[in-house]
């Protein structure tokens, strides 16, 4: 009897660890920041979809000047080429596409339909910004990335990312992102978004 007790105490406190240390985890995105858990918002994915030239053919030069027209869009990768170096650009690239098909890939094989896209252009950039915006006003990412896509397939894509690309490519991904939608928020005139750290 007294065995039972000690065991029965025992695995109370090992589950009390494990739910205790659960939080911790599940708060912040791998690249830092807060997490978002509930559903996506599938008409925004529709739209971003679309805006690249759809599932079959997405691609990020055709992304971007959707978002931002073709001039920004210009300047912006000229920026980011000047800042980060022709090559984790043509990376990013590469990663972005790699990224949005790998995401429609995993929600069709888990049966998730999307609806009509009903944004674009400036309308659709500034939904993207306003998706990842935390608390106090920094942009991050990870939670457009959760919105778009459920934070579950979110990082299902990052675990691929990492498999096909490398971690260190994975992160050149995110903090070029994180610059990028910075640089769009401002010049939407949204001037109030916060540069994130890890950028």
């Amino acid at each position: 009897m007294k065995l039972k007790r000690t065991f029965a105490a025992a695995a109370a406190l090992m589950l009390t660890m494990g739910i205790a240390s659960l939080p911790a985890l599940a708060q912040h995105g791998r690249y830092g920041g807060s997490i978002y858990a509930g559903k996506p918002q599938l008409n925004v994915t529709a739209s971003v979809i679309k805006a690249g030239g759809g599932a079959a053919h997405f691609s990020t030069n055709k992304l971007l000047p959707a978002l931002a027209g073709q001039n920004l869009a210009k300047a912006e990768v000229a920026k980011l080429t000047k800042q980060y170096g022709k090559a984790k650009i043509a990376t990013f690239i590469k990663v972005n596409d790699f990224a949005i098909r790998d995401a429609v890939n995993i929600a069709t094989k888990a049966g998730i339909k999307l609806p009509a896209a009903n944004l674009s252009g400036k309308s659709l950039a500034a939904t993207l910004v306003k998706q990842g915006l935390e608390k106090d006003g920094t942009f991050n990412v990870e939670l457009t990335f959760d919105k778009l896509l459920s934070h579950h397939i979110h990082n299902r894509v990052m675990d691929d990312i990492d498999k096909k690309f490398g971690g260190s490519a994975d992160a050149d991904y995110h903090k070029i992102l994180n610059q990028m939608f910075y640089d769009l928020a401002h010049a939407l005139g949204l001037k109030n978004v916060k540069l994130n750290r890890f950028h």
